[in-house]
């Protein structure tokens, strides 16, 4: 079986996949000094508890943290006996390469993005994912990851905003009933969620009228579902989308 690891700014995911399903997909913070061990203990931990019993014979990752990326691989070596595919490297092949500036470092996880978002849903898209940053990933007629924009995350926002202006507090992401707030929770609550629809459609217009053909607009990660709430901002949403990209890749690169 493979074990998919997706390390984020924020968030590392873990998921089993048993060639036809996922069965089973954990979630820690990242750390860069948590150790092989400390993975395997609370990776083993959380296996048992779901009852899950799987031999990873894989491991394929994909790292936006360097740092996080050696002890990952001491994890996969050390307690399952494989070497690691890791996205970006250059045994790790991507199914199409992607066209961008020469020199241009492209961030594993919009590779895997763009990888699974083609394996379902084809070409000429744009993918949205709401993650540490808020990314638009540009996927050509081909496969290819030909570019995209990074703008600042939402929680990235918000917290930004809670510690230039002392008075504001924190507040949850959510959906306001109204756009005039009528108190300051509310009032931010408006500002960030519709600014943020706003975000996403002025850019997704831009990125089409560039691009001159049509485009489906693909959205992923946490908050995705609550930005589509009562809004056409996505044709679909992809709640596994990365997760399915790193078993594409894996394919990939098993085939030869």
């Amino acid at each position: 079986m493979l074990l998919a690891i997706d390390c984020g700014n924020t968030n590392t995911v873990f998921s089993i996949w048993d060639g036809s399903g996922f069965l089973c997909t954990l979630r820690t913070s990242t750390h860069h000094a948590r150790t092989a061990d400390a993975y395997f203990t609370w990776y083993s931990t959380l296996v048992k508890h779901y009852g899950i019993e799987a031999e990873i014979t894989d491991v394929i990752i994909s790292s936006t943290v360097p740092r996080v990326v050696f002890n990952l691989r001491v994890f996969a070596d050390r307690f399952f006996g494989c070497r690691p595919m890791v996205v970006g490297k250059p045994d790790c092949a991507l199914p199409v390469q992607a066209r961008v500036d020469e020199g241009t470092q492209v961030g594993p996880d919009r590779l895997v993005n763009a990888a699974g978002a083609y394996d379902r849903h084809g070409g000429d898209l744009i993918v949205v994912d709401f993650g540490t940053a808020t990314t638009f990933d540009v996927v050509a007629a081909d496969g290819a990851y030909i570019g995209g924009v990074i703008a600042p995350g939402v929680n990235l926002s918000l917290e930004a905003l809670h510690m230039a202006a002392a008075a504001l507090p924190h507040v949850d992401v959510t959906k306001p009933q109204k756009v005039i707030g009528t108190n300051t929770v509310d009032c931010m609550q408006s500002g960030v969620f519709w600014g943020y629809v706003g975000l996403v459609s002025g850019i997704c217009t831009q990125i089409r009228a560039e691009y001159e053909q049509p485009m489906r607009v693909i959205g992923t990660g946490g908050l995705a579902p609550l930005f589509a709430q009562g809004e056409m901002l996505f044709d679909e949403i992809e709640e596994d989308l990365t997760m399915h990209g790193l078993t594409v890749i894996h394919a990939h690169n098993a085939k030869g």
